[in-house]
C-alpha cells in the first residue's frame, strides 16, 4: 500500500518536481552502490527499494508526457 501512496504523491506533482526528485533518487542510488561495494551498506534491500522508486517516478512521467 505505501507504493500506491507514493505513486498518487509523485502524480500530484509537477513535472519539474518529478524530474528532481529522480534526480534525488539516481543520486542515492549512486552513493547507496558505493557504499555497497566498499561493504558499509547493511541493509542492501535499500538499493533494490530505490530503484524501485526510479521506475515509479519514470512511469508516471510518461504518462503525464502522454496525457498532453
Amino acid at each position: 500500500m505505501k507504493s500506491k501512496k507514493y505513486i498518487e504523491e509523485l502524480r500530484g506533482m509537477t513535472k519539474e518536481d518529478v524530474k528532481s526528485r529522480l534526480r534525488d533518487l539516481s543520486e542515492e542510488l549512486m552513493k547507496l552502490r558505493f557504499r555497497k561495494a566498499s561493504g558499509q551498506l547493511e541493509k542492501s534491500h535499500v538499493v533494490r527499494d530505490v530503484k524501485v522508486k526510479m521506475a515509479q517516478a519514470s512511469t508516471v512521467l510518461k504518462e503525464a508526457s502522454l496525457k498532453q
